[in-house]
């Protein structure tokens, strides 16, 4: 099945830039920012509530700003073919003009600058350095000439600063300490949006092959590819039990999820079609939401 980059440019320009951002991406920014500060106010700190939604609207700015920079950056590129079977990406589909979306996306990473000034103020050097590596990890994830989307890190990328360092940040901003928590916190939500990005490049890895992209995928193959994958999505509930034992019992509330996983381990497989890779995509995303928002009721009850 193709993607949907031959259609006529909607007469909506909202429906426009509401595809454009890949919304159902946006859970993998609010999520570990949700579970830092879960985990902050379990460890007795009081919410700070303007805090958490100038923090969320930080993660979420800056997770637009990567989805818009890569659209035109992948399009300049030559990497969104006609023939490709992802999601519609707005450039490549004729829909926005490389200009526009370059421009939306330096106006969402500015916007995140702007609030993350806010932040600094709150979380000093800390969170300094995690907005500075964060922003230009937004960049770098499909610009310059060494793109990590286009190498075996992106996997990795997505682990530290969708998961460690998001969950991390947002309990220091929260409580400004650190403990073992919520860096356990963030493995349990980067590990399955590591995986997302796995099945992306899973479904691409003939097109990617084609074109010199040496992702993850490509280079372990397709059994090494469903063992990443299995890894990826079983770990984090070793990693609640880490968090159980670290003082977080209500933490394995999010048990609850393990048949949704289990039932996501046999869909990765090279007969699937692009139809069900996509939708395995989006189901694996809804695993890491489902992970994100048990692990959290559960510690802050």
């Amino acid at each position: 099945m193709k993607s949907e980059q031959m259609l006529g440019v909607p007469s909506s320009r909202l429906l426009v830039w509401w595809t454009a951002i890949r919304p159902r991406t946006l859970s993998m920014a609010a999520t570990p920012v949700l579970l830092g500060s879960a985990l902050a106010w379990a460890d007795g700190a009081a919410p700070l509530w303007p805090v958490f939604v100038v923090t969320l609207l930080c993660a979420l700015l800056i997770q637009i700003g990567t989805n818009l920079h890569n659209d035109v950056a992948d399009f300049e590129r030559g990497a969104d073919r006609p023939d490709r079977i992802g999601p519609l990406r707005v450039t490549a589909a004729g829909w926005a003009t490389p200009q526009s979306v370059r421009r939306a996306a330096a106006l969402s990473f500015g916007l995140a600058l702007l609030l993350g000034l806010l932040l600094v103020w709150q979380g000093g050097w800390p969170i300094l350095a995690i907005g500075i590596c964060s922003l230009i990890a937004g960049w770098a994830y499909s610009g310059g000439p060494y793109p990590i989307s286009h190498s075996a890190l992106g996997e990795l990328f997505v682990l530290v600063f969708f998961g460690l360092l998001a969950v991390a940040g947002s309990h220091w901003l929260q409580s400004e300490s650190t403990t073992l928590a919520p860096w356990l916190g963030g493995a349990v939500v980067g590990l399955p949006a590591a995986a997302v990005l796995l099945v992306n490049n899973y479904r691409d890895h003939e097109a990617d092959l084609r074109q010199g992209r040496l992702t993850l995928a490509t280079r372990l193959g397709d059994a090494g590819a469903a063992r990443a994958y299995a890894v990826m999505v079983l770990l984090p509930f070793g990693l609640v039990l880490a968090l159980a034992w670290a003082g977080h019992t209500g933490a394995m509330l999010a048990w609850l999820a393990i048949p949704y996983a289990l039932k996501l381990l046999p869909q990765l497989r090279r007969q699937a079609s692009g139809a069900q890779l996509n939708q395995l995509l989006g189901a694996t995303a809804k695993l890491g939401l489902l992970l994100g928002l048990l692990l959290s009721v559960g510690v802050f009850l």
